[in-house]
């Protein structure tokens, strides 16, 4: 018998999102990516090819075409969906009963957004968990589903409860994004995944150009064809939009999407497993698992997946009846353990301790930046300069263009011109400059910003240009502190981070708004600056960050920079869907 260590291993890399962790098993890469894989001899060893061999097999690996446009759709349709909240958000918290004046708007609305990425930081593993048990396909239509009647409830809630309530939902059941990315690693296999995934973070980005122009167009304060009246429900249509974009998102993914879960062919019906999958989760802890449960623990599929082999104890335990120690076994479950390996020494280095705190920064810039937008847009002179949400839809619809092009056209060449070091440390200095900036344009219909024609050109121009500067920031930023990361933190830390910038900082910058509101003097400045302030920190203390290693020529090379940047695509356009996310990928040497 061959050593456990001698075993060979999947060669399908192992991808993340953010805020939901990986499933742990790997599924199976499709049969032509078979004959492009890593050759090893009969012993597991990995015979060596010279780097023009390398590349030749990249080349030999057809993209499955037709799974990767399902998965696209189905990133685009969520995204879409989401971020069409964020354009009529605030003026739609400002009719709620238990927000009295505008002074309160800010702080509910940062109740709101931090309700949802605080219910999706609870679940950020238990969805690629259940993916693992149930199969990848039926966890993404269920999300999709339960997405869908959330945003069919959205349209109908009335009070400030209702919609954290709504909110909350949605982040719970909001898990689909670790799901696809572990799919899309899972249909491609050898050199062809580098070429998968640079287009992912492409698709955020056109759901942050879409989503925007659903929300802020589709709102009608009066009835289009009856005469101007009042229109009762004048947020229903951009929510029952988003619903039947992912409606028809979940009947092309249950007609065309294959599942990738290795040994998932040799599971019950679909039904089947849902349903016992639900009996379990009600019973809680129940004398016997389902009966194909046993089947898999027993050796009848999933042989290679890292959470059976490592927990048969305590699966053992479950079946017994064992409460505690069953309770036990479901911990990795719910919190999975990190699955890279770095000693102490490593994860406790200046630059890594530099790294993980400017990071958290970054995020916190860049989640408080996005939240306090609409905000600070859709709020009455003087602290804020009341456009329509067509207007604010419209200009975030133009950031996430931006996102894109930036990415795609210019990211890449400037990063490996200036390094990783660099241009971190220039998006945080983007960060300062824009939220010093934006509490100093002008307002809608004043002289100097009002055109010939009574436009607001001056003003659009202003907004552009902080637009811009933040977007190029939030694009360099995240990207190159993900390359940053990837080989000197623990991955777990890093998503905890983001999950904590992502909860905290709608409410904090909510409610400094909402304090802002009260200063009669330029009170809008007081939390633009707050957070101006606080990136300056970040941008002064990213001089300390002197791994020369970080920007070497062939650092991040193969998985790790995919893994990273992969990453980075879905970061920011997963901040509950309340704006469009900026992120680059790339592959192989830089040139």
């Amino acid at each position: 018998m061959r050593p456990v260590m001698d075993r060979r291993k999947s060669s399908t890399a192992h991808y993340q999102t953010f805020p939901t962790s990986p499933p742990s098993s790997r599924g199976r890469p499709p049969s032509q990516s078979t004959d492009c894989s890593s050759d090893e001899d009969d012993d597991g060893s990995s015979s060596r090819h010279n780097h023009h061999h390398h590349h030749h097999h990249q080349d030999g690996c057809p993209l499955p075409k037709k799974q990767l446009a399902i998965l696209a759709i189905i990133v685009l349709a969520e995204q879409t969906a989401l971020n069409s909240i964020p354009p009529y958000l605030p003026e739609r918290v400002a009719t709620f009963p238990e927000v009295r004046n505008t002074n309160e708007v800010g702080v509910s609305v940062g109740a709101i957004a931090s309700s949802f990425a605080l219910a999706q930081f609870a679940t950020n593993s238990l969805w690629g968990s259940l993916s693992d048990r149930i199969g990848r396909k039926p966890v993404i239509l269920l999300g999709t589903i339960l997405t869908a009647g959330c945003f069919v409830a959205f349209a109908f809630v009335e009070t400030l409860w209702q919609a954290i309530f709504v909110q909350v939902l949605m982040g719970l059941v909001g898990g689909n994004q670790g799901v696809v990315s572990a799919c899309l690693g899972e249909v491609t296999g050898c050199g062809n995944q580098s070429r998968a995934f640079v287009y992912l973070p492409v698709i955020y980005g056109i759901g942050g150009i879409a989503g925007p122009i659903v929300g802020g167009l589709l709102v009608f304060k009066q009835t289009p064809f009856s005469g101007g009246k009042e229109n009762l429900l004048p947020y229903l249509l951009p929510n029952v939009v988003s619903a039947a974009i992912l409606l028809v998102d979940l009947i092309l993914a249950a007609l065309f999407l294959d599942e990738t879960l290795e040994g998932a062919k040799d599971l019950p019906p679909l039904w089947e497993r849902v349903g016992d999958w639900c009996s379990w989760l009600w019973r809680s802890v129940s004398s016997s698992w389902p009966s194909y449960l046993r089947l898999l623990q027993s050796g009848g599929g999933h042989r290679s997946d890292p959470y059976h082999s490592s927990h048969n104890s305590g699966n053992n335990a479950i079946q017994s009846g064992d409460s505690h120690t069953a309770s036990q076994a479901l911990m990795p479950l719910l919190f999975p353990r990190s699955t890279r390996d770095l000693s102490q020494e490593k994860a406790l280095n200046r630059d890594t301790i530099l790294l993980l705190t400017t990071y958290f920064i970054l995020q916190l810039s860049n989640v408080s930046f996005n939240s306090l937008y609409p905000i600070f847009s859709s709020s009455p002179p003087p602290t804020g300069r009341s456009l329509s949400t067509g207007e604010i839809g419209l200009s975030l619809s133009f950031s996430g263009l931006i996102a894109v092009v930036f990415r795609v056209s210019v990211f890449g060449k400037l990063r490996d011109r200036i390094g990783n070091r660099r241009s971190y440390r220039a998006a945080l200095a983007g960060f300062v400059l824009s939220f010093i900036l934006i509490p100093w344009i002008g307002y809608k219909n004043s002289k100097p910003f009002s055109g010939s024609g009574g436009g607001n050109v001056g003003l659009w121009l202003q907004i552009g240009v902080v637009l811009v500067i933040k977007t190029i920031a939030a694009v360099g930023g995240l990207t190159s502190a993900l390359l940053l990361l990837t080989n000197s933190a623990p991955s777990g830390l890093v998503q905890t981070l983001s999950g904590v910038g992502r909860i905290v900082g709608p409410f904090l910058s909510g409610g400094l708004f909402s304090l802002a509101t009260r200063m009669k003097l330029k009170g809008e400045a007081l939390a633009w600056c707050t957070f101006g302030a606080v990136a300056l920190v970040g941008f002064a203390m990213t001089f300390g960050i002197r791994g020369e290693k970080l920007d070497a020529d062939d650092w991040g090379e193969g998985r790790d920079r995919g893994e990273a940047e992969v990453i980075e695509g879905d970061e920011e356009t997963q901040e509950g869907g309340r704006a469009s996310e900026e992120g680059l990928s790339r592959n192989g040497k830089r040139r």
